[in-house]
């Protein structure tokens, strides 16, 4: 099949070209983003593939269906930027990768607590420039710690079993459907809001719904516990950044590690090392020395990457021959009308 790969890096097209040797298509790279000023280059395709920041929206999908696009193959998890209503509709079929490698994104997720919490980076940073005093770098143990893992999927269950039964924390849970698993550790499930009132620590490991979306808003920050840590690897637009930046100037947020951001769109996956940056939010996110920001670079590792193009590849190959799409967003997550 003719794949149009819209907003491709080099490890994209290096990963996904090894893993095409197994299936044929004609993939044709194209470094832009999907959205309405490019949507044409995706005619005469039958499908498209895009990554977390395309813009998928009703008008999108109606060109590409005008162009002959059948499929939108997502190489992530996240589907929250595809109007699936405006797909059904269409009858454009819409998969993702929905398990590419979990222990990507949980190893990354307890390397940012750590070092947001033992101010690696700030250390780090010091002694490039030979100051080795350690005033303002007293952290805390996890150990003993209480943790609130707001979902626990796949990565939110690592997560919760790396931090129960490797560092001896306190865990909370919530999710729709508690792990037997993770309960037989000790992990203790509870509602969202009573985990987010006694948790030290919460990360964050749920899709973007709009249950779900800002969830740590002024109210969840109010009720929570004094000095509280943040973790988000998940979904930008879980947090109201507006009131984790009053949160952090009354001290009430003790520290902020983000992997994600929810304006993030027209910031990462780019150098604008020289440009000026006028999203004055996340200009004042990063003034905060409790604050750790890294490009969505959680799901980057080399095996991650093979799984993406693979598991991504093999749905189009799927879809193309008339198989059951095992990864198909179906119908059921397309949020009901207001």
């Amino acid at each position: 099949m003719r794949i149009a790969v819209f907003n491709t890096k080099p490890y994209d097209r290096r990963f996904l070209d090894q893993a095409n040797a197994a299936f044929g298509h004609d993939l044709h790279f194209l470094e832009p983003r999907l959205e309405p000023g490019t949507v044409s280059l995706a005619a005469g395709h039958g499908a498209v593939c895009v990554f977390v920041n395309d813009i998928v929206d009703a008008a999108v999908l109606e060109t590409l269906a005008a162009g002959g696009t059948r499929l939108v193959a997502l190489r992530c998890a996240g589907f929250n930027n595809v109007d699936l209503a405006a797909a059904l509709r269409l009858g454009i079929d819409v998969v993702r990768v929905p398990a590419y490698s979990p222990h990507a994104v949980a190893e990354f997720t307890i390397g940012l607590l750590l070092a947001v919490d033992r101010h690696i980076p700030r250390a780090w940073a010091r002694v490039r420039d030979n100051n080795f005093a350690l005033d303002g770098l007293i952290g805390r143990n996890l150990h003993g710690r209480t943790v609130g893992v707001v979902g626990t999927g796949k990565i939110g269950a690592l997560v919760a079993r790396s931090l129960r039964a490797g560092f001896g924390c306190e865990v909370l849970a919530s999710d729709l459907y508690p792990d037997p698993a993770l309960e037989a550790l000790g992990v203790r499930y509870v509602p969202r809001d009573t985990l987010l009132r006694e948790a030290e620590i919460v990360t964050l490991h749920c899709p973007l719904t709009p249950d779900t979306r800002h969830l740590i808003d002024t109210a969840a920050i109010a009720a929570a516990r004094d000095g509280l840590v943040v973790v988000n690897t998940s979904r930008g637009a879980l947090i109201d950044t507006a009131a984790l930046i009053e949160g952090l100037k009354s001290r009430k947020i003790g520290a902020v590690a983000l992997d994600v951001y929810e304006q993030e769109a027209d910031l990462f996956f780019e150098d604008l090392s020289n440009e000026i940056v006028s999203d004055d939010q996340f200009q004042r996110l990063l003034t905060f020395p409790n604050v750790l920001v890294t490009g969505h670079q959680a799901f980057l590792t080399e095996e991650a990457l093979a799984a993406i193009a693979q598991t991504t590849l093999r749905s189009v190959a799927d879809a193309e021959a008339g198989r059951m799409l095992a990864n198909r967003v179906d119908s059921g997550w397309i949020a009901p009308s207001k």
